[in-house]
């Protein structure tokens, strides 16, 4: 299938590694001309022959300084942006019941401001190309996940909450906003890379009770439907939160 995305102008935050860098490739693979982002330069370096990605940045999304030096060297190569990823995000925290403050504050930036930063900057220049943005969120933010940090769940519901919310006035000037929420992914470094090697039987049983389609989910499962929801062949979807879990989410 033709997702008509050749020379469309991606910028993809956080992708250095797991979901992030294979929605850059999966993009790149698509015929998108991609840039890639994370914090570590040497990271970058690794990563931007493999993936054919044609520029990297280094930059802080959760730091508004560090988002307008990312949007000026971007439009300064590209000229325009297509399609903007929002992928930065993590999962570590305190346990349930330990939270404060600066814990509530830490999660949030990372969860949160990330995309909201690069999206306030980025503002103006998707609108005059009528582009799309995309948030990798969490099913945390969709339904209470046991042992799942309260922080983490918190800020993704709020970022599920921002994407319904913002589709609105983003519409009116032709903008699409939609978030997927992934599941349980596995990748090298991941934390179900770490549960495997020292848990596997719990990590078998996790899945025979929770997961009907029994299993993980890879990266790939998450950058085919970002490139879907990328392309013109979505052009009806916008505010909408899709989960991609193997079928974990009871509501």
């Amino acid at each position: 299938m033709d997702l008509k995305l050749k020379e469309k102008k991606a910028l993809v935050t956080g992708s250095s590694r797991g979901i992030g860098k294979e929605i850059a490739k999966s993009l790149s693979e698509e015929g998108c001309r991609v840039a890639i982002n994370s914090r570590n330069q040497e990271q970058l370096n690794c990563i931007q022959k493999e993936i054919k990605s044609e520029l990297s940045i280094v930059g802080d999304v959760t730091n508004l300084k560090d988002c307008e030096k990312i949007s000026k060297e971007f439009l300064d190569f590209f000229g325009s942006i297509d399609i903007l990823i929002c992928n930065v995000g993590s999962g570590k925290s305190v346990n349930p019941g330990t939270e404060t403050s600066e814990e509530w504050q830490k999660v949030m930036n990372v969860n949160f401001q990330s995309t909201t930063n690069i999206i306030q900057i980025f503002k103006e220049d998707l609108i005059k190309s009528k582009g799309t943005i995309i948030c990798i969120s969490s099913i945390c933010g969709v339904e209470t996940i046991l042992g799942a940090p309260v922080t983490y769940s918190v800020s993704k519901s709020a970022l599920n909450a921002y994407v319904n919310s913002i589709s609105r006035p983003f519409g009116k000037n032709g903008v699409r906003i939609n978030a997927i929420t992934p599941g349980n992914i596995l990748f090298e470094g991941s934390t179900w890379s770490d549960k495997i090697k020292s848990n596997p039987s719990s990590v078998n049983k996790m899945l025979e009770e929770e997961v009907p389609l029994g299993r993980l989910g890879n990266p790939q499962d998450i950058s085919s439907l970002v490139c879907f929801l990328a392309s013109p062949l979505s052009s009806f979807i916008t505010g909408s939160i899709f989960n991609v879990d193997g079928g974990q989410l009871r509501s």
